[in-house]
């Protein structure tokens, strides 16, 4: 055991026991902590039931199993969303709004009798070292999923990439045919489209096509502003270069633009050497390849 995950155990046992995670009526609610947690994230807007399994990180038939005993409380209904039947939302009553504001404003109350005692600068102090603690843990947390690059979240990922390069970029950014270039060449059965999930949100996405018999190429590697600084883009650049090596190739390029130097930055950290001009990217102003160690497997 190390000291970090020591302390992290040690803040666990500390911080569970004073905020009456092991009472049987979280805050006096008269619920267990996950009944409770499961009607806070429903919230006064309601949300979708799938959604609320992935923020959670909860297995579907526990979910299920909690949304039914609030349903018989009559704290919520659970019904087909209008818009789409094929999703189902939950949604508060009138009760469950109640025990939405009663639990939000003892969570206040307790929040401030936690640090009472503490002067100004140590509630500062103590804000700033929650901030990062929260921050690195939901780094560490972060997954790497593959999905549909036609998909709603592949589609706002992609959204978010274009605007930005759109931003930074001197003469701004037509991508062109987005839809159509961008998409389409990242879904077939040697290709492969990433996007990096916090809490059930995509924060990240990159993708990956065959570019010749031995190489394939990383393109629209994009991480979300809140969560540059914490390895995120390190790691989700390894991961495509795992999906790369288990389709078999043997080699990996990439291009980018000279205002991303971040980007460039960890490319080279990475391993990654300058090319030649491999493509008639009107963008790109830098090319760089990288030797990866084929090792064949199957896309998880």
């Amino acid at each position: 055991m190390d000291e970090v995950t020591s302390t992290l155990r040690r803040f666990n046992r500390s911080y569970t026991q004073r905020i009456g995670v092991l009472e049987e009526s979280f805050l006096g609610t008269g619920r267990p902590l996950g009944q409770a947690r499961l009607l806070y994230e429903i919230g006064l807007d309601g949300a979708g039931v799938q959604e609320l399994r992935e923020r959670l990180g909860l297995d579907s038939g526990y979910v299920s199993r909690m949304l039914r005993q609030l349903e018989a409380d009559r704290a919520i209904t659970v019904a087909a969303d209008p818009a789409d039947g094929r999703r189902r939302v939950a949604r508060l009553t009138a009760r469950g709004r109640r025990e939405w504001s009663l639990l939000e404003q003892r969570s206040e109350a307790l929040a401030e009798a936690l640090v009472a005692e503490l002067s100004v600068a140590q509630r500062a102090r103590l804000a700033d070292a929650l901030h990062t603690a929260d921050r690195l843990l939901r780094a560490a947390t972060v997954t790497f999923d593959p999905v549909d690059a036609a998909s709603d979240e592949a589609l706002w990922s992609l959204g978010q990439y274009f605007a930005e390069l759109d931003r930074r970029f001197p003469g701004g950014f037509d991508p062109g045919e987005p839809l159509v270039d961008g998409v389409a060449s990242m879904r077939g059965a040697d290709s492969c489209f990433v996007v990096a999930h916090s809490d059930g949100r995509p924060i990240a996405c990159g993708g990956i096509q065959r570019h010749d018999a031995t190489t394939h190429e990383i393109k629209r590697m994009w991480v979300h502003p809140d969560w540059r600084g914490l390895g995120v883009a390190r790691r989700l650049l390894a991961d495509l270069e795992h999906r790369v090596a288990a389709l078999g190739s043997v080699n990996v390029v990439l291009d980018t633009n000279s205002v991303l130097v971040e980007a460039i930055a960890m490319y080279e950290t990475a391993g990654y050497h300058a090319i030649p001009r491999y493509n008639d990217n009107p963008y790109a102003k830098h090319w760089f390849g990288k030797a990866l160690r084929a090792t064949r497997g199957t896309l998880q």
